[in-house]
């Protein structure tokens, strides 16, 4: 597979210098206008003559935008009243109203003909992983690291949602997070900031396409400006404290990454950032996005959160709190109403101007605009049947099937127990093996179980027959503590040559305001695990979940471990192909997997400590000594219970074959200034299966004006090789993709010497040198 684009240039563009301005304006030509050019000048030129027709009140209106789910029918006079005059810009959850789930056209008939311009309205909603068609949730895509996977379920998810008339998402969600216990990293792409620019770049060319009039693209939305994934303790909403150093370096790369792709909104996040609500952050949408980064898109704050600055305690009442966000540049306010209430109000008090009315509603119309939404504003799907012909057609369910296939993360597989083979009598137990709502995850607004293809009957199709499959839950749900169920399993259990286990986290236990401190496997799970173990049968476990889980002995407990996380749609048969072979598992964990809660925050690229850890610089707490010397443990950084290591490493992850690694090279001991340098090395699949594997650049920089992380990843590349088959991959190296913030907030490359690595997994791989100069 070629690497994507951004592999090389993601970071150089996040991090350009300022010394190539120069060099640009001294390479002046005449320019001739290119056609995106005129476009643009087109479009402002139409959001001029709109601006100059619009009252005060039309204007406040584009920023309003309702949610048409919360309501009911006494509201309908009322809400289309206001659409005929101008004063909403645009709907979300159309499709969840209580009185009527198909407003769409009607609601955007009453904006394009009785409205005083015929603006359309917007209508937008949380197409997270899909829209029918679920894919597997964004931490499971993430770990394909497939961009042209992630690429195409988010084309899917578009042609599907467009077909009713929505034409923005929320989403791609690129909030880098450290911390497991966090509801909300189901929805992220892990942990690592070049992982997640690539991915989450996909994703909005998925959504978006090269063409926003496309009546089949949907505006995307990157969330949540800035510093979401790292609130406080894993609880949602709580407090971020991120340095500005670490917040340019590792967690602003992805939103930078997007809005370079095109991406054309931007939401903010609900937490404080440094005390500061970021919905009421000016450094953040006004010198950082703004400013600094020419973004041209509109800004919309997260559902309430302009009024929860009030018990954030940063805002006194609504009408502070619409102070507060309008001035700090949020364009577009979600559901709560003080725009509309208060800006006319704060306008005649001279808080806020006519001005800044004209630059936040210039920057819906021109989203708008780009849309083609005068020409396409009512739903694609014109009929029932049209609908029936795009929603959940077999070419997507192909298309979900395949992606969760490459999401598997194969943690351990000992005895080659994986695959299973076909003749063999199988025990299904766990209360996620036939669970058609739970395997498609959080987020899932216009997903529905009934159309959710289970791993039980993918599996009796799978083995036809030539083999049994029996079946037995345990445990009615996944916190379910009763062990009523156990005699069951264990009588299915001893029945069968192996015995499947299929557990995990039901879908309610991740996403927002699902956090968990305890991330052990919920309810009677382990306590079955352990019994299921004892009748020595061969045990395979497949873990659905939103988050790693702490596994415990129940790690040692199984010969076998797939994590699947909640797959989507096509689950089951995905399974059934991977669990007996038909594919290898190809999946690399995209954050790092803890040993336990003890250990989190935990991330791959740390920064070393004055006493980093090694294997054999202190004791473990089960032995050491009673009354020994203070010291006499060791003096590291470490947690006596856990050790200094993850349970499983950032990239980590098997298939059912075996991969060397050799010959590493570097094309020069140097790597200049203005040049680049190319690191090599040959893979070879030495097992007896075809598989994929995915060859991972790591460096680190040994001494900075800044300590500097023990690795980060640069660059990968997915291979698949035929047993035996051999590969050169190849990676090149600029000197801006060493580029980090200092102390003073400037992007610099700083000489010294680079270790470098190519590697499967971030705690591993073939290690050489080099020198920055």
């Amino acid at each position: 597979m070629k690497k994507h684009p951004l592999y090389v240039g993601v970071m150089a563009g996040l991090l350009s210098l300022a010394a190539t301005l120069p060099l640009q304006a001294a390479n002046q030509t005449i320019a001739v206008e290119t056609p995106q050019q005129q476009q643009q000048e087109s479009i402002e030129s139409q959001i001029q003559s709109l601006l100059a027709q619009m009252s005060t009140q039309e204007k406040i209106g584009q920023l309003a935008l309702r949610d048409w789910g919360t309501f009911g029918a006494s509201d309908m006079k009322a809400i289309k009243q206001a659409v005929r005059e101008g004063r909403v810009g645009g709907f979300l959850n159309v499709n969840f109203s209580s009185v009527d789930k198909h407003a769409f056209a009607e609601l955007q008939r009453l904006a394009v003909e009785e409205s005083p311009l015929g603006i359309p309205l917007l209508f937008g909603q949380d197409v997270i992983h899909g829209y029918e068609t679920i894919f597997p949730i964004p931490l499971g895509q993430a770990a394909s690291w497939n961009p042209e996977l992630i690429k195409n379920g988010a084309r899917i998810a578009a042609q599907e949602a467009s077909a009713d008339g929505i034409r923005w998402t929320f989403a791609p969600m690129i909030d880098i997070s450290r911390d497991p216990r966090w509801g909300r990293i189901a929805e992220t792409l892990g942990e690592d900031p070049l992982l997640t620019s690539v991915l989450g770049v996909a994703m909005v060319e998925g959504f978006q396409t090269d063409n926003l009039g496309d009546p089949t693209s949907l505006a995307a939305c990157g969330k949540h400006f800035a510093g979401y994934g790292a609130a406080e303790g894993g609880r949602d909403y709580n407090s971020a404290y991120i340095p500005e150093r670490l917040l340019r370096d590792i967690y602003l790369p992805p939103f930078k990454a997007g809005i370079d792709a095109g991406m054309q909104s931007i939401m903010s996040t609900y937490s404080t950032l440094n005390d500061v609500p970021g919905t009421g952050s000016p450094f953040l949408f006004k010198q950082i996005l703004r400013d600094e980064w020419g973004f041209d898109g509109f800004v919309v704050s997260d559902w309430n959160a302009v009024m929860e600055m009030v018990p954030h305690g940063f805002a006194r009442d609504g009408k502070h709190a619409a102070t507060l966000a309008a001035n700090a540049g949020i364009d577009m306010e979600m559901h709560t109403d003080t725009y509309e209430q208060f800006l006319p109000q704060l306008m005649d008090e001279g808080k806020f101007s006519e001005a800044q009315l004209d630059t936040a509603v210039a920057n819906i119309l021109r989203v708008k605009l780009r849309l083609d939404l005068w020409s396409h504003p009512y739903p694609r799907a014109q009929s029932k049947a049209e609908r029936e012909q795009i929603i959940r057609n077999g070419q997507f369910l192909n298309a979900a099937k395949e992606a969760a296939k490459e999401t598997f993360v194969l943690l351990k597989n000992d005895k080659q127990l994986l695959p299973l083979k076909k003749g063999q009598t199988v025990a299904v137990i766990g209360p996620l093996a036939e669970a058609p709502h739970e395997q498609l995850g959080t987020w899932i607004y216009n997903g529905d179980k009934q159309h959710s293809r289970t791993l039980l009957p993918a599996l009796r199709d799978m083995v036809g027959d030539g083999g049994e499959i029996l079946y037995a839950a345990g445990l009615d749900y996944s916190r379910d503590t009763s062990t009523r169920g156990f005699k069951a399993a264990i009588k299915a259990a001893k029945k069968a040559d192996v015995v499947l286990f299929v557990g995990g986290e039901e879908a309610i236990l991740s996403g927002e305001g699902h956090s968990r401190g305890d991330i052990r496997l919920p309810g009677a799970q382990a306590e079955l695990v352990a019994e299921l173990a004892k009748t020595g049968k061969p045990l395979a476990m497949v873990l659905l979940a939103g988050r790693p889980l702490q596994l415990d002995e129940t790690l040692e407990q199984a010969d076998a471990v797939m994590m699947a996380w909640h797959p989507g749609t096509m689950a089951g048969p995905a399974l059934a192909d991977v669990l007996y072979g038909e594919s290898s598992p190809s999946g690399r964990l995209p954050l790092t997997w803890p040993v336990g809660a003890g250990q989190i925050p935990i991330y791959y690229n740390h920064l070393a400590t004055g006493r980093p850890a090694t294997e054999d610089n202190y004791t473990r707490i089960e032995k050491i000594g009673r009354e020994v010397f203070q010291h006499q443990p060791g003096n590291s950084s470490n947690l006596l219970d856990y050790g200094h290591k993850p349970l499983f490493p950032f990239g980590y992850g098997l298939t059912y074959s075996e991969f060397e690694y050799r010959d590493l090279e570097l094309s020069g001991p140097t790597l200049d200034a203005n040049g680049q340098l190319t690191i090599s090395a040959t893979i070879t699949n030495t097992g007896k299966t075809t598989a994929t594997e995915t060859a991972q650049l790591y460096v680190r920089d040994l001494v900075g004006s800044v300590s500097r992380p023990v690795r980060e990843l640069k660059g990968f590349e997915r291979i698949t090789l035929n047993p035996g088959e051999s590969q050169r991959v190849q990676f090149t190296l600029t000197p801006e993709q060493l580029a980090f913030h200092n102390a003073d907030m400037q992007p610099v490359v700083e000489p010294g010497e680079f270790r470098v690595w190519i590697a499967p997994d971030a705690e591993s791989g073939l290690e050489s040198a080099f020198s920055l100069r």
